[in-house]
Formats: C-alpha cells, sequence, structure tokens
C-alpha cells in the first residue's frame, strides 16, 4: 500500500510542477492499478504494482523499438521519458551474490532438498522481495542449487 500512496503523491507533485510527462505517467500507472484492483476485488500487494510497472516498462521499451524502426525521434524521446520516470519507481535490484545468499538462507529455512520443493522457496522470496529479482533468473538459482 505504501507504493500505490507513493505513486499518489508522486501525481500530486507532478501536477504542483505542471510535469506534463510524469503526469501522464502517474495517471496511466494510477489507472492500471485500480483496474487491476476492481478485477481482484482488494487492494494490491507491491509485488502486484511492481508487476504492473514492469509490464509498462516492457511495453515501452517494445513501443521504443518500434518507433526507431519508424525513425520517429520525437515518440522515441516521449518514451524514453516516460521509461526513466517508470524505472524510477522501482526498487533497485539485488546483486547477483545478495540473491545467492537470500537463495542459500530461504532453502535451509524451508528445509527444502529437492526440486519438488522449488515453488515453496521461489513463493517465499518472490513475497518477500517483490520488484527486486527477476523470476527467471532466480528460478535458475533455486534449480541449480537444488540440484547440487
Amino acid at each position: 500500500m505504501q507504493k500505490k500512496k507513493a505513486i499518489e503523491e508522486g501525481l500530486k507533485q507532478a501536477l504542483k510542477s505542471q510535469d506534463k510527462v510524469k503526469i501522464s505517467v502517474y495517471r496511466i500507472l494510477l489507472t492500471q492499478i485500480k483496474n487491476k484492483e476492481i478485477e481482484k476485488g482488494k487492494e494490491l500487494t507491491e509485488g502486484e504494482i511492481y508487476q504492473i510497472v514492469k509490464s509498462l516498462i516492457k511495453q515501452h521499451e517494445e513501443s521504443i523499438e518500434s518507433f526507431k524502426k519508424g525513425e520517429r525521434q520525437d515518440l522515441v524521446k516521449k518514451e524514453e521519458k516516460e521509461l526513466e520516470i517508470l524505472k524510477e519507481l522501482l526498487p533497485p535490484p539485488l546483486t547477483h551474490d545478495e540473491i545467492e545468499r537470500i537463495v542459500e538462507d530461504t532453502i535451509r529455512n524451508v528445509g527444502a532438498k529437492d526440486k519438488k520443493d522449488l515453488g515453496k522457496v521461489m513463493k517465499l522470496i518472490m513475497e518477500n522481495y517483490p520488484g527486486r529479482i527477476d523470476g527467471k533468473t532466480l528460478n535458475e538459482m533455486v534449480l541449480k542449487r537444488l540440484s547440487q
């Protein structure tokens, strides 16, 4: 809930400073969050909000590629500014060493022995570190560790 409040506060600041790009980004993001909350029937967790931010980042990256191919530099610049704002909303990603330590600790705490415990470990880590770890990277690291 704190992340949603931070986004709402960011919108207020953008409105005060009349930053049109930030206003646009925050409004789109808040609309997506509210739509997802209506769909789920409850408030979103920080992890779910980060997933929405990540999907918007992916959309912007794809748009930038398309606009570059179409030689639309004006739109590329606009998308890049919006992308920068969205990336600032994500927490800093964990380093490889930090992820390895977290994987080791979680496997030990859960008592995971083999690959069938993968889901248990993954779920716990993703809940505790929302938006800070790439799921694919984590999956590979947990599988490697459980295979030893």
